[in-house]
């Protein structure tokens, strides 16, 4: 079987990269993308969500922010400002991130509340928690 390598990288660098990847499946802006070698070089923006490439028979689980992906036949570039693997997720941050954010949300419209981080922050937190449960 041909394999498609894969590299996830954020602001601090590389923090995962595999030569062969059978299947890498992706959370786009406009729906989820299996990409396997061979596939037409493409270029998609990324929302919150997971990433999963399977390695050796086995799928790996990421929890990644927002950001964008480079397709190639030979190679998947993700480029995103965090990405970690769903067994090194801290779930109590996360619960703890995530209570916060739906604190926030719940204040009066007129309070100085930054609706949108609050929401960004609520998202990031509850895909954290989801792709914790691959872990």
């Amino acid at each position: 079987m041909s394999t498609i390598a894969l590299d996830v990288v954020t602001p601090n660098g590389s923090v995962f990269t595999e030569e062969d990847c059978e299947i890498i499946i992706l959370q786009t802006k406009q729906g989820e993308i299996g990409v396997m070698a061979g596939h037409v070089p493409t270029v998609a923006a990324l929302k919150i969500g997971s990433l999963r490439a399977k390695v050796d028979g086995q799928f790996e689980y990421f929890a990644v922010t927002d950001g964008f992906v480079e397709i190639r036949p030979e190679k998947v570039s993700v480029l995103v400002q965090a990405g970690e693997f769903a067994e090194d997720i801290d779930t109590e941050r996360a619960r703890e991130a995530k209570a916060r954010a739906e604190a926030l949300l719940q204040q009066e419209r007129d309070e100085k509340v930054d609706r949108y981080r609050a929401e960004l922050a609520l998202r990031r937190a509850t895909n954290r928690l989801d792709v914790s449960k691959h872990g």
